[in-house]
């Protein structure tokens, strides 16, 4: 996975105003475009530094139904295999394994696969490979029915990363790309707490990083067209868009909100430096504020997958 390290540049500014609404929700399938293509860049290993333990405790899960979503358009039986790709720590790898043979998580970071092990202490058939996604051609990992990427595929060099899955897939596999979405899609009713405060969030990060979104030892600048439009110059051809209905009753503390944030390329831990614990501060006390309970609710949007048949 390759990632942006370049120094500002005010035609590739992308404000956190231009994503979408929540934390996690900007590894979304629909992100912002950029004047320019960022699918050339070096890997940076500092991404997601530190944000491990703060991933599977405050990212809001995807959809209930994701699973048997898949099952159903994949036509999956348990047989063949899995190959999740930038699988962080094994959040869509477990959940998908009880569906084939075997299960792969792929991912660059040390620290998410070291989580991802804890997570899978039990499953039988899933084992983790540390590598890039551009890496899969010489890898040796044969060839699956299924390959995923949870929020992931932005960081990739897309075109040549798709190109390689479709060589790795087997006859008739698919590829899935999965976030969330609340662009048009309506939301439900909450479970009567506030929704998390997210553009004072924002407003809040900006005054400790900046307004432009970090990302590593540098800033993330959007990707020049949109996933489907990438996919469709591949020979996977044009996607197609599948919806599973979001999960509309998480509800989170403010140490689970703080934990999203931290979780982030944008607020991973490595970025505030020593005012890290001044910034925790200043956010559990922007959130108290606002909810006297404490508590708000936490609505990701529906569940959306790209997927692409060979």
């Amino acid at each position: 996975m390759r990632l942006n390290p370049r120094e500002p540049d005010t035609r590739d500014t992308v404000s956190f105003r231009e994503t979408d609404l929540t934390a996690e929700s900007l590894g979304s399938n629909r992100l912002p475009k950029s004047s320019r293509n960022n699918d050339r860049m070096p890997y940076d290993p500092t991404i997601y530094r530190g944000s491990a333990a703060y991933y599977t405790w405050g990212r809001p899960p995807y959809s209930r139904s994701l699973a048997c979503t898949l099952a159903t358009e994949v036509d999956l039986d348990g047989l063949g295999r899995l190959l999740d790709i930038g699988c962080g720590p094994g959040t869509i790898t477990i959940a998908l394994a009880d569906h084939f043979e075997e299960a792969i998580g792929l991912d660059p970071d040390a620290d998410m696969l070291a989580a991802a092990m804890d997570r899978a202490i039990g499953v039988n058939n899933v084992r983790w490979v540390q590598a890039l996604a551009e890496d899969i051609r010489g890898l040796n990992l044969g060839k699956f029915r299924l390959v995923t990427f949870g929020q992931s595929f932005h960081w990739t060099e897309r075109e040549r990363v798709a190109e390689a899955v479709f060589e790795i897939l087997d006859p008739g596999g698919a590829l899935a790309l999965i976030s969330h979405a609340r662009e048009e899609r309506p939301q439900p009713a909450g479970p009567g707490y506030p929704p998390i405060p997210h553009d004072a969030i924002r407003v809040l990060i900006g005054r400790y990083l900046g307004t432009r979104r970090r990302a590593g030892q540098g800033y993330f600048s959007g990707c020049a067209d949109r996933h489907e439009d990438v996919l469709a110059r591949t020979r996977f051809g044009k996607p197609r868009r599948v919806f599973c209905a979001g999960c509309a009753d998480i509800v989170q503390d403010i140490d689970g909100v703080l934990a999203n944030y931290l979780s982030t390329s944008f607020a991973a831990p490595h970025l505030f430096g020593e005012r890290l614990q001044a910034f925790e501060t200043d956010f559990r006390a922007e959130l108290a504020a606002r909810s006297p309970s404490g508590l708000f609710w936490d609505w990701p949007g529906d569940t959306e997958i790209l997927l692409a048949r060979k």
